[in-house]
């Protein structure tokens, strides 16, 4: 397959005339009778195949020159979701990526197996959590932290919305953070890691990932939706920065909550956060306080762990309002490879007795 293939989902009383307007606003988006006969045959998408229409649904595939992305994140953005995401009726189902874009991302530096090197965790599944509430002072969520990591926990992250407010300043609180997970690190033989949010102006984005790791932080808190994929690529990619990456979800939805129009939920958080360099990719879990469905979760899952070339399996997070008594349903649905993420749930109580007993849980499902 030389082809960008993207297979479309339509609801159209006229899917002929949806998927000519597609193929051409996707590529050169100018009358097509009115260019040159080599760039409507080599440029302008071409339709391969197109389905019979089932109660006003009509499945549709449209090859690309890969030439037309490129072999950039921004441009192969464009040409899957860029002016047809304006049309009404149209959702992208699947994309069959070349080898030819796919060489030129590094995609995750880590991936399943350099995290089970990271963490010494060969089979069981990790434990991770976010600091939360907001409003909460610098110092309050440091001793969180220190109870958490204490307990065992392989990954604390900020919760994404957690930026430069007044009562907790950015780097205020990673300074902290980190020295207390040091400090617990140091106290137990732990190997937990800190990632802070990177949710900031983008200006700032790539010199506080650069502070965070000298800082102490053990990983990176991405909001691909706000700070943007090709964001989250360049950081991942850049060896002085060398640290996991953890893709958050946040305005993002949008995107696949929607049966009628959108991207699907494998292509967007597991295609693309694997190309864009994700080592984790959190995502709401079924039966939280989101609306996705377990065969929704199901394509994530397959799409985060097929063969894509040489890019890494990633770590699958299933987040929302979990708690701990669905720690091994999450494993037993999601398999090993699965860093549940549990956050307020774990401050029903005492914090460090319910992180002990997440561990632990863990441990027992290795």
């Amino acid at each position: 397959m030389t082809q960008l293939v993207i297979s479309y989902q339509l609801l159209s009383s006229d899917p002929q005339g949806l998927a000519d307007a597609i193929r051409v606003e996707q590529s050169i988006e100018f009358p097509n009778e009115l260019a040159e006969d080599w760039i409507q045959k080599d440029v302008v998408g071409q339709i391969v195949n197109m389905g019979a229409t089932v109660n006003g649904i009509t499945h549709v595939e449209i090859a690309y020159n890969p030439d037309n992305t490129g072999y950039e994140l921004p441009q192969l953005l464009n040409v899957l979701w860029g002016n047809v995401s304006i049309l009404p009726g149209v959702r992208i189902t699947a994309v069959d990526f070349p080898e030819s874009i796919l060489s030129k991302f590094r995609g995750p530096r880590f991936g399943v197996e350099g995290l089970r090197k990271m963490f010494d965790a060969p089979t069981r599944p990790l434990a991770s959590t976010a600091l939360k509430p907001m409003g909460s002072s610098s110092k309050q969520y440091a001793q969180m932290a220190y109870e958490i990591a204490r307990a065992g926990f392989d990954t604390i992250k900020d919760d994404h919305s957690l930026s430069n407010q007044p009562w907790s300043l950015w780097r205020e609180r990673v300074e902290l953070i980190s020295e207390a997970v040091r400090k617990a690190n140091a106290e137990t033989g732990g190997k937990c890691v800190y990632a802070p949010s990177l949710n900031l102006p983008s200006d700032q984005i790539a010199l506080a990932a650069l502070e965070a790791k000298a800082l102490g932080a053990g990983a990176l808190l991405i909001l691909p939706g706000i700070s943007g994929f090709d964001v989250m690529r360049s950081l991942a990619e850049d060896d002085q920065i060398g640290l996991p990456i953890m893709g958050h979800p946040a305005l993002l939805g949008s995107f696949v909550t929607s049966r009628e129009q959108g991207i699907s939920h494998g292509v967007l958080f597991g295609q693309l956060m694997r190309i864009a360099g994700a080592d984790i990719g959190i995502f709401p879990n079924f039966g939280g306080r989101f609306s996705f469905s377990k065969s929704e979760c199901t394509e994530i899952a397959e799409a985060a762990r097929s063969e894509l070339s040489h890019l890494k399996p990633i770590w699958l997070s299933p987040a929302g309002g979990m708690t701990l008594d669905r720690i091994s349903e999450m494993v037993d649905f999601y398999g090993r490879d699965t860093a549940s993420l549990i956050g307020g749930a774990l401050h029903r109580g005492d914090l460090y007795e319910n992180s002990l007993a997440m561990v632990q849980k863990m441990k027992s499902l290795a």
